[in-house]
């Protein structure tokens, strides 16, 4: 090749690659700056992520994302003055989403100030009324000062606002498996298993069900056994004036049906307890306590038992309470686990508005 004609190619070549970043919009530069600083950030290098964040925020000041990520990555440094520094602004203007709040209030908290931390949690709810995160924030908040039936309330509130969070349930099957309601923490419990499937969290609640299984079902004799779920046995005159009595849950649904689900059993493991489980929610259903009392979770336990999953379901619910007997018959149920685990990817416990399990329903 001729060198005019070399020099035409890479004239060409410049003004092409010329044209193309003038084509460029600004927004389009941010995304691009702000992609590669977000792996800087997970790399760990976090003050050349920041830079590359705010030449980003620059290109495109109108995008909440960039100060918002600034903020993280110093939250991430436990840098929390600097993290604020870009919160507050966010959280006064139209652009606002709830994750700012959560932070924001993380980082007060972090910071010694925790009525300036519930101060921001209650603003974001203002904003944001149906935010799970905010609503764990301030659990945590009242957990943390061992004020159980406070923190609870904010839990179930989180859980009645946003069923498909998973958190709230975590923490309100924690509490209520350690009090003498356990029958709230079991069905909070397993629907936090549905929810977040892969985790250490659901090892940890895993084997917390089965403990409470194996602790409050007692058998004193051969003819006799005991449960203890629940001690709330008391009728509210407000419900006996409207003449709309429900009987407590806990003890005269949740209890005498798991007795009758118990009776032909001697001993508590991971086989008597699928019979157990499967037994429960066949007479919850035959008992009408299923049309009186609804519950999501027993109505997708019938629709697993219709699909012919039902063992495998409370196997994989229960298993790490015994790791081995669990392994044992997984190795010897492999058809039946696949089929299991393929069924179960594709039809998931679904959550609404609507449609959501809360303890004040009863």
């Amino acid at each position: 090749m001729k060198s005019s004609q070399v020099l035409l190619a890479a004239l060409f070549v410049f003004l092409t690659f010329h044209s193309s970043l003038k084509a460029q919009t600004n927004e389009e530069r941010a995304k691009a700056k702000a992609s590669e600083a977000i792996t800087l950030v997970e790399e760990g290098k976090y003050p050349e992520g920041i830079k590359f964040l705010k030449d980003a925020k620059k290109l495109d000041s109108k995008n909440a994302t960039y100060p918002y990520e600034i903020a993280y990555a110093y939250y991430i440094q436990k840098d929390y003055k600097n993290a604020l520094k870009y919160l507050e602004p966010l959280m006064k203007e139209k652009r606002v989403y709830e994750n700012a709040f959560q932070l924001a209030g993380n980082s007060y908290d972090l910071l010694g100030n925790k009525n300036k931390a519930l101060e921001t949690y209650d603003n974001g709810l203002k904003y944001f009324p149906n935010s799970g995160s905010l609503y764990l924030e301030k659990g945590t908040m009242a957990l943390s000062k061992e004020n159980y039936e406070e923190a609870l309330s904010y839990y179930e509130k989180g859980i009645e606002a946003a069923p498909q969070f998973s958190s709230n349930y975590y923490w309100a099957a924690r509490i209520y498996c350690s009090s003498t309601e356990k029958v709230w923490g079991m069905i909070y419990g397993e629907i936090f298993l549905n929810l977040e499937r892969n985790s250490k969290r659901t090892i940890e609640i895993n084997k917390l069900l089965y403990d409470t299984y194996k602790q409050n079902i007692k058998f004193s004799s051969d003819t006799t056994l005991s449960v203890s779920f629940s001690k709330q046995n008391q009728i509210s005159v407000e419900d006996l004036q409207k003449g709309a009595l429900k009987m407590p849950y806990g003890v005269m649904v949740y209890e005498k049906n798991l007795i009758v689900a118990i009776i032909k059993e001697k001993q508590i493991d991971l086989p008597s307890l699928n019979r157990i489980r499967s037994r429960f929610a066949d007479v919850y259903f035959k008992n009408n306590d299923g049309n009186e009392y609804p519950n999501v979770l027993f109505e997708y336990q019938q629709t697993i038992a219709k699909a012919g999953h039902f063992e495998a379901y409370n196997y994989w619910l229960l298993g790490k309470g015994e790791d081995t007997t669990f392994s044992t018959w997984r190795t010897e149920n492999k058809n039946k686990w696949e089929n299991f685990t393929k069924w179960f990817s594709e039809n998931k416990l679904s959550l609404t508005e609507t449609h959501k399990f809360y303890r004040k329903q009863y």
